[in-house]
């Protein structure tokens, strides 16, 4: 299994000429085996994207959000104490953006990589990740 950033999730689902080739293969390769997550936190992003107009839809939030999730075919993964407390724990140049940290960090609680186009996420040792 492999988690996605929001802008990863949205982009599979609305826009995939956006996703690197190397980012649609690793989602095409989990799909075959694993399968694909996504932080619990991620659906309250995409929503906060979609009420703010950064994402239109013709829809409701609640529907599109609904949509998003069940066109992926992702696992939702919850925060957990432990994904609470790693997200504390990053260094400082890694992003201060509390949605950041806790995808970061349940990505290493569940011991995965995160597909991100994030290059300061990319940039941390404590993450494998994939773009």
């Amino acid at each position: 299994m492999i988690l996605l950033d929001t802008h990863v999730l949205v982009w599979m689902v609305a826009d995939e000429d956006r996703l690197s080739r190397h980012a649609k293969s690793a989602i095409q390769r989990a799909r075959l085996s694993d399968g694909l997550g996504i932080a619990d936190v991620t659906i309250w992003e995409l929503a906060l994207l979609i009420a703010r107009g950064a994402l239109r839809t013709h829809s409701t939030i609640e529907n599109t959000v609904r949509n998003f999730v069940t066109r992926s075919g992702v696992i939702v993964k919850p925060i957990t104490a432990e994904v609470a407390v790693l997200a504390t724990q990053f260094p400082e140049d890694y992003p201060k953006d509390p949605i950041d940290r806790l995808i970061g960090a349940t990505a290493r609680a569940e011991g995965l990589a995160l597909i991100t186009r994030d290059e300061r996420i990319r940039s941390s040792p404590l993450l494998r990740t994939i773009w």
